[in-house]
């Protein structure tokens, strides 16, 4: 993007400030280069973003957003609802809910050396990955409904985890409102034999080690040392979050004129907050929160099992779970007033700082765990909410590398059998049913990780506290 159609804040945010109908200006948190190396529908798509009614202070972008489908991938924005706020399915995007969970093995690196290549064959024939694919789990109607309203706190109940998991789980596992009546028949039917899934696209199960530690005290708080080996989970709400968005889409963008709102694009489909329409979404995008959460808890269980096999005496714990698609009520001080807003997250992570209420209690005093994704050949990072993120981005910070390219392009690029023995020399296994999906997701069409990450950290959207480096992939 040029940037001198920005205004330069610092060297780690750029404002565009309002013109034509946008209500409120857009800031996007990235260094010189990261910006300029963005796709100039970025700024086309926030801008569009700060045109929606009931928009409060900003719209904004993380340092990894690229373009997608009406909100960008890494956009932030928050509604009121009380002064006609809209909701967006393209602001919380198709893969609701997915979100990463890490899980500390009580392992170090020394501890796999023997059990390398078992450890890679086991998760891979035990967690079913790929497009359309399916699990051991089959939900009946009943039980359908049950998990969509329960989440993760469900799954313990059907023994897949323990209840001392969710306090370690953003919203403790289940998120209120869920209203599985407003989940369609055709979702349900897609979701019955898909718990328990990774699926394909970026998705994945992935065994890290603990390469270099940035902030000491958090790292302890949260049982890291270098050298630790840590299991990454990445997935989300599987076919029933996709089917919830797709039609929600397209209701929306019939409704829309029936609501008086006149749309820069039809992908920012939307509906007031408080409209029959806006409250169905709510009630169904709920669901699949819930249904995310209970997905990735039943694949810690798989996982867990793997590790038993392997490591008869070890136990993973759950460091922490957080999405980075949804949108969440949550309380926000702007302007000096505390306001009850409804903040949409999309390819973003809740960042909150130090002492808020909805950070586990053994982890308040240094902040939430905000846990980034890398790239089968990079590296993925744990970093911790700071106290500004709340002014600065509704308590937010990016989820990922953010892709470089589109996965058409890097299938043109690249083979997936020669990004796998590529990362073989590197001393990295990855395992997946698609070569095709290894060529999508190669590491080089992803942005530069750290780069990202280092954005992130200087804009003061969160703190980094340590480095991890992946060994075994299991890839969707």
């Amino acid at each position: 993007m040029d940037i001198s159609l920005f205004e330069r804040m610092s060297d780690f945010a750029w404002r565009i400030n309002p013109s034509g109908n946008m209500r409120v200006p857009a800031i996007i948190y990235a260094s010189e280069d990261l910006i300029r190396d963005m796709d100039d529908k970025v700024r086309e798509q926030i801008m569009n973003v700060a045109t929606l009614p009931g928009i409060v202070d900003a719209a904004y972008a993380m340092p990894d957003a690229h373009w997608g489908y009406g909100f960008p991938i890494g956009g932030v924005a928050a509604f009121d609802a009380d002064d006609g706020g809209v909701i967006s399915a393209g602001g919380v995007g198709f893969d609701i809910s997915c979100g990463v969970r890490n899980l500390h093995t009580g392992l170090t690196l020394a501890d796999l050396l023997l059990l390398r290549k078992e450890l890679a064959d086991a998760p891979y024939t035990t967690i079913p990955a790929g497009l359309g694919s399916t699990g051991r789990v089959h939900l009946n109607k009943k039980q359908m409904n049950a998990m969509l309203e329960g989440g993760a706190r469900w799954a313990v109940e059907q023994g897949y985890g323990t209840t001392g998991d969710l306090a370690h789980i953003e919203e403790h596992g289940c998120i209120s409102g869920a209203d599985p009546t407003q989940v369609s028949e055709r979702a349900k039917k897609r979701q019955q034999d898909e718990m328990g899934t990774l699926g394909s696209g970026n998705h994945y199960v992935e065994v890290q080690h603990v390469d270099e530690i940035f902030d000491v005290s958090a790292a302890t708080t949260f049982g890291l040392h270098t050298g630790d080996l840590i299991v990454s989970i990445h997935c989300g709400s599987r076919g029933l979050g996709h089917q919830i968005g797709t039609e929600f889409l397209r209701r929306m963008a019939i409704d829309a004129a029936s609501y008086k709102l006149r749309l820069p694009d039809r992908e920012l489909a939307c509906a007031p907050i408080l409209s029959p329409t806006g409250k169905d979404y709510l009630g169904a995008m709920r669901s699949a929160i819930n249904c995310a959460l209970a997905n990735r808890q039943i694949i810690t269980h798989l996982v867990r099992e793997v590790f038993a096999r392997l490591f008869p005496d070890n136990r993973l714990n759950l460091i922490y779970d957080v999405s980075h698609n949804t949108c969440k009520v949550e309380e926000h001080v702007v302007a000096g007033q505390r306001r009850r807003l409804f903040v949409h997250r999309k390819g973003a992570t809740r960042a909150f700082g130090p002492g808020h209420s909805a950070i586990p209690e053994a982890y308040r005093a240094v902040g939430q765990p905000v846990l980034i994704g890398g790239t089968m050949g990079t590296a993925s990072y744990m970093l911790v909410g700071t106290e500004q993120s709340g002014y600065l981005s509704f308590g937010s910070a990016c989820h990922g590398a953010g892709r470089a390219m589109s996965r058409r392009q890097a299938n043109k690029q690249w083979q997936g059998r020669q990004v796998i023995d590529q990362l073989a020399a590197g001393g990295i296994i990855v395992c997946s049913p698609s070569t095709r999906g290894v060529a999508e997701e190669a590491p080089g069409a992803y942005k530069d990780v750290s780069a990202v990450v280092d954005a992130t950290a200087d804009a003061g959207l969160a703190r980094k506290v340590a480095r991890l480096r992946p060994l075994i992939c299991i890839k969707g």
